[in-house]
This record gives C-alpha cells, sequence and structure tokens, in this order.
C-alpha cells in the first residue's frame, strides 16, 4: 500500500522572495517584513492563496519580498484593489500593507471604506509619521512643530491618529504594536483570526528622516513606565514594579493613570480590559503624551457579517427569487424607442 507523506510544513523562509531588499539599513521595514514572514506558516493557509496588496510608500515594496501573489498599486487606493480582490475570490487571504501617508492622506477616503463595508482582509499600517520614500515631508500622523522639508518652520497640523480614526470609521478590529516586538507575530494571528476588517497599526522607526520619534515610548529606559500591554479580562495595570493602572472617570467619560497602594487605591479599582467596549477601545487608542502610557495590543474586537459574505448571500436571494437571466429582456426593459 502507497502512504502518502504528509505535505512538509511551510517555514519563514518559503514566504521570502528572491528579491534583494532595497530599505535604508536600519529601517523598522525589515523587523516587519521578518514578523509577517514568521506569522504565515502558522495559518494552515494554502501558500497559493495569500496576496499582498500595497500603494506607494517604503512599506509598499512588501509585495516584492513575499513569495507570494502580490500587487503593487497606486498611491492611496490599495484598499479599493484589495476590496476588489477579496470580492472576486473571497477564499483568498488579503494583506493590505500601508504607510501613514499612503493610507491617511491621499487614501483616507478609501480606507474609511474598506474599514466601515468590513472586508475581510487584514491592514498592516506601518506609522512613522514621516513621508520616507519622497524624502521626509510631514504626513498626518506628524507631530504639531515637526520641521521637514515641507513645514522648515514646523508643522501646525494636529496629528491623525489611526485608530481612532479606524473607529470612527466602523472597525471591527484595531491593534498596535511596534516593528521591533517580539510579540508582534501573535498580534498578527489575532489579526488574522478576526474574520472582517483588521487594522494593525505598527508604529516604526525612519532611520534618514525621522529617526528616534518613537523613543519617548519605545526605548529600554522608558518602555516599562511609558507602554501599556493590553489583555482582554485582564486589569489595565503597567509600570517597572506593575503599581501604576488605568481608572474611568465615570464623570468625564475619561481615562486616569492612578497608582496602586496610593490614597486607598488597589487593584481591584483597576479598569478590566473589555475588547467588545468600544468607548474604552477609543480612549486606549487615543491615549498619548507625557502622562499617558501608550497601549499595545488587541484593543478593540467585536465581529459582525463581512462584506463579502453579505453580497454572496444578497446575490444568493436574488438567484433563488429571479426568473432565469435574459440579456435580451434586460436590454429592452424600461423606456425604449425606435431611429428611423
Amino acid at each position: 500500500m502507497n502512504v502518502v507523506a504528509p505535505k512538509d510544513k511551510l517555514k519563514p523562509a518559503d514566504f521570502a522572495s528572491d528579491q534583494e531588499v532595497r530599505w535604508c539599513p536600519g529601517c523598522g521595514d525589515y523587523a516587519i517584513l521578518k514578523a509577517v514572514q514568521r506569522t504565515l506558516p502558522d495559518l494552515d493557509v494554502p501558500k497559493e492563496n495569500y496576496v499582498f496588496v500595497s500603494g506607494i510608500g517604503c512599506s509598499s515594496r512588501f509585495p516584492y519580498y513575499m513569495s507570494t501573489y502580490g500587487f503593487h498599486t497606486i498611491h492611496g487606493r490599495a484598499p479599493a484593489f484589495a476590496t476588489g480582490i477579496k470580492m472576486t475570490n473571497p477564499d483568498l487571504d488579503v494583506w493590505m500593507v500601508t504607510g501613514d501617508g499612503d493610507g491617511f492622506s491621499i487614501g483616507g477616503n478609501h480606507m474609511l471604506h474598506v474599514l466601515r463595508r468590513n472586508v475581510d482582509m487584514q491592514i498592516l499600517l506601518c506609522n512613522n509619521e514621516i513621508y520616507g520614500l519622497t524624502k521626509g515631508q510631514y504626513s498626518p500622523t506628524s507631530d504639531s512643530g515637526l520641521k521637514t522639508p515641507s513645514s522648515p518652520t514646523g508643522s501646525v497640523d494636529s496629528p491623525l491618529k489611526p485608530l481612532v480614526f479606524s473607529l470612527g470609521a466602523g472597525a471591527r478590529f484595531i491593534s498596535r504594536g511596534y516593528d521591533t516586538q517580539k510579540n508582534l507575530p501573535e498580534i498578527f494571528k489575532r489579526a488574522h483570526a478576526h474574520k472582517g476588517a483588521s487594522m494593525v497599526e505598527i508604529l516604526q522607526n525612519c532611520i534618514v528622516y525621522n529617526d528616534a520619534v518613537f523613543d519617548d515610548v519605545l526605548a529600554r529606559d522608558v518602555a516599562a513606565e511609558r507602554q501599556i500591554h493590553v489583555e482582554h479580562g485582564q486589569p489595565l495595570i503597567f509600570g517597572a514594579e506593575k503599581n501604576k493602572g488605568l481608572t474611568l472617570n465615570t464623570r468625564s467619560l475619561s481615562l486616569e493613570v492612578v497608582s496602586i497602594g496610593e490614597n486607598g487605591v488597589s487593584e481591584e479599582d483597576i479598569l478590566v480590559h473589555d475588547e467588545k467596549n468600544k468607548m474604552i477601545a477609543t480612549l486606549l487608542a487615543g491615549m498619548d503624551g507625557p502622562d499617558f502610557p501608550t497601549a499595545f495590543g488587541v484593543l478593540y474586537c467585536d465581529p459582525a457579517p463581512t462584506y463579502e459574505l453579505s453580497v454572496e448571500h444578497q446575490m444568493d436571494e436574488a438567484k433563488q427569487t429571479s426568473s432565469a437571466p435574459s440579456m435580451d429582456a434586460l436590454l429592452r426593459e424600461g423606456h425604449t424607442w425606435e431611429v428611423k
């Protein structure tokens, strides 16, 4: 009897293309690329089903470096292409890679609609708060006052918060990580497990045009005090000694940082993270500045029917209730006339 050997498990190297990776030395995109390549072998998806779609920007070179199907599309329009791909063949596993400029400036309108429609795909937002490919202009997420070639005396814009935007657009899954985070693949796996549009913001360093922009959050000597890693069902505690936490001021509906053991505050007073609570997710997504930590992990996950399945069901119902289609009848229905 012939015994068929089980198919060899895919490895990260199986997802690396033969193209030379051409980002600036030290760019955070290298770490993100490796994290994605480490993630895919664990997802139990046929390799031929993966499709990577990107727009324009440094991170948008992703499809070249992935040994999968891919499309390097046009500036800001990756969500439209990705939606078309998923609608045409819902069995495909679609990953969209974008940047803060590509995704939230020229592509802001397209991003809004892919999120509100809840098209089933993973959206990886590489946020370095700068335009890197076009040599350092300020982007929608850049800090106010940032001096760049396009804002030589300092940007007067208020920075856009991608995850707050995403929730406002109707996203059902938002999360945040950073480029060198060891458990970044775990965040990608959670995003992939969610059926619908999954937004993953990745804080990413641009060593040339915006170096160390996230050091106030990511530097080793401040990370414990400036980061909070959220987990569903667990209290929102942080700090080097795990002695700080977040509470909800029910009067102002705002978050407050408290010290456990001071002023009668105990661990029981700390807010417990609930992934399905959109209000808390919005507050966590908007936290920044020296008085609050930056939240990492899955901030919100509340599944809803996906766009492509809803459209498919609508088409099936139409077929069941309609007579056999006729192109001739379609062309002749409604107002017609003859020209002699």
